[in-house]
């Protein structure tokens, strides 16, 4: 901790803070991201063999890992600072991502996520758009993989009001406690959810929209999946984001396919230059700080 410059909070999560942070001896900026742990032997070894599974989660697509320390009851990991931030941050309100866009940061996302599997034989466990992060240079990258697996929490301590990215199968497993049913399926159906939630602005399950949980959980389970909005995205990528949300685990797209769809061959054949990612979020970002500054203000009326 001597070693770091302690800068803005970039965000606060279940465990703990997110921090940008300056490396003194390098200079180097880095997003550290504390998690607050009551650990026996057992649950230390474990976050201590996964965070050797994230320093070696080398790959474009995947954010930078520098390293980990424990400090009072705590362990704080330092990773790569992306500067634009995350896709929450970065959208706003429905059809604001174009699609050649959005199928740039899918298809960097899932080859990401194919990394880990092919590569280190792990999942992801939290695709959400919070975990999809960008910087202004265009790049786009998958954070926050592997430690907070370790940290598996049951469906009774989640947080399901707010939001929930979890397939009705692990839904279904986590609520009869058959902890197995999460398989890469279940990442996939994260990653559909988190398309459509990008394309409309806002979560597809809103709290305020059932009377309670547990009614937000069978319209996971039970209902009609989700769909992106059809009148702005093409008939294409609402066939690529159909098959990451079958309900059916096994009908699911898997990384290959998804990789091989017209949808994300399309993107490939733009090559890096053929999407103008950088404009993008330049705009995003100008909009966000509108946005936030708008909140300020409200804050302080409120507050008078």
């Amino acid at each position: 901790m001597d070693d770091l410059d302690l800068l803005d909070e970039l965000g606060k999560g279940a465990y703990g803070t997110v921090r940008k942070v300056r490396h003194t001896k390098t200079r180097v900026e880095m997003a550290m991201k504390e998690i607050r742990l009551e650990l026996d032997d057992s649950k230390l070894n474990g976050i201590i063999m996964e965070l050797d599974i994230l320093h070696r989660a080398s790959a474009p697509e995947i954010v930078e890992f520098y390293g980990a320390f424990f400090y009072e009851s705590c362990v704080y990991y330092c990773m790569e600072f992306m500067d634009a931030g995350s896709l929450e941050d970065l959208y706003d309100g429905q059809c604001s991502v174009p699609e050649d866009v959005l199928a740039r940061i899918v298809g960097c996302t899932v080859r990401g996520l194919r990394f880990l599997k092919d590569n280190l034989q792990i999942m992801h466990r939290d695709v959400k758009p919070t975990n999809i992060v960008l910087n202004r240079k265009g790049e786009v990258k998958l954070c926050d993989f592997g430690v907070s697996g370790q940290l598996e929490k049951s469906l009774a301590k989640t947080n399901i009001g707010c939001q929930s990215y979890m397939a009705p199968e692990r839904i279904k497993g986590e609520s009869q406690n058959l902890l197995g049913t999460y398989t890469v399926a279940s990442d996939v159906w994260s990653l559909g959810l988190s398309i459509v939630e990008t394309t409309m602005g806002t979560y597809p399950y809103p709290p305020e929209t059932y009377s309670n949980v547990f009614a937000q959980l069978q319209a996971i389970v039970h209902g009609d999946p989700p769909q992106i909005p059809g009148d702005y995205y093409s008939s294409t990528a609402r066939d690529f984001v159909a098959g990451c949300l079958e309900k059916v685990p096994a009908k699911r797209s898997t990384y290959k396919q998804m990789l091989e769809h017209p949808w994300l061959l399309q993107d490939k054949e733009r090559g890096p230059d053929g999407v103008d990612m950088q404009g993008w979020i330049k705009v995003a970002i100008e909009r966000r700080e509108v946005r936030r500054e708008k909140e300020r203000s409200q804050v302080k009326i409120e507050g008078k």
